[in-house]
């Protein structure tokens, strides 16, 4: 059967479906011996070379994906070579069974917390894509006055330099005066997304951590530096979230006590916990 270059190469895990697109446009995709061309259709049985490397291709029903969550620290970055020599998110990663880790999304340098991996280049293309609408919840700590009117705008919709953007829940979760904490949710994964936001109402953010991804929660028990694979029924849940067929259910696993996502704020305002 055949299927598109870009979704063959990344279910060898060789990165993310846009990813595979990028290269296939720069010329580092060949197929037959003849430069690649984007949305073209390849069998298994056809010669596919990556930067002049063969690729052999695994028939479906090969080797299970892997699915770890890593608790990134500050200071390292999300690609795996880094020019300034800066530590990266790759160099504490477990080697995996097959293929490589492809990133779900990024965090900057300066963000700590939740990151996913999987050697699923299609599971990673989904996740990240706009119209899944994926649920990022992040942990952030604000230096500035906060008020409700403040809230509401940023649920609504403010205007950015790439367009418009809005926090799907608002939940105030401790701090006070000009130094609170909040829980917000984003549905997109956009450079630097929560940052600007707040910068946009006037308030500086001083910390912030992404403590949970689609159904995925950082757990605290998971140290920084730290990694784990998903369990049986955590990898059922993400793929469903993907819209995707569960690869394999290993075992039933007991239900984790799962912490609470962040409410919703009944027009645009804000929750407070008790």
């Amino acid at each position: 059967m055949e299927e598109r270059l870009q979704k063959v190469l990344a279910k060898a895990g060789l990165g993310s479906r846009r990813q595979m697109e990028e290269w296939i446009r720069e010329g580092r995709v060949e197929v037959d011996g003849k430069r690649a061309e984007l949305g073209q259709k390849v069998s298994e049985n056809q010669r596919i070379r990556v930067d002049g490397r063969r690729i052999h291709l695994k028939p479906s029903g090969g080797a299970i994906p892997e699915v770890i969550v890593y608790h990134k620290p500050l200071g390292e970055v999300c690609s795996r070579d880094d020019p300034e020599g800066r530590p990266t998110v790759f160099h504490n990663l477990p080697r995996p069974r097959q293929g490589r880790w492809i990133s779900v999304g990024r965090l900057d340098i300066n963000t700590s917390g939740l990151l996913l991996f999987t050697t699923d280049g299609e599971l990673a293309h989904r996740l990240m894509h706009p119209s899944r609408e994926i649920e990022r919840e992040y942990a952030v700590r604000l230096l500035g006055e906060v008020d409700m009117p403040m809230l509401e705008r940023l649920v609504e919709g403010v205007e950015l330099e790439d367009g418009v953007a809005r926090f799907a829940a608002i939940e105030e979760s401790g701090g006070s005066g000009a130094n609170r904490w909040f829980h917000v949710i984003l549905k997109e994964g956009r450079n630097r997304e929560v940052r600007r936001l707040w910068e946009s109402q006037g308030v500086r953010v001083s910390r912030l951590t992404r403590v949970r991804y689609g159904p995925v929660i950082l757990e605290r028990k998971l140290r920084k530096g730290k990694s784990r694979p998903l369990l049986a029924e955590e990898m059922k849940r993400l793929y469903e979230a993907a819209g995707m067929e569960v690869p394999v259910i290993v075992a039933p696993v007991p239900e984790q006590r799962r912490r609470q996502a962040a409410r919703r704020p009944s027009r645009g305002g804000a929750r407070k916990r008790r």
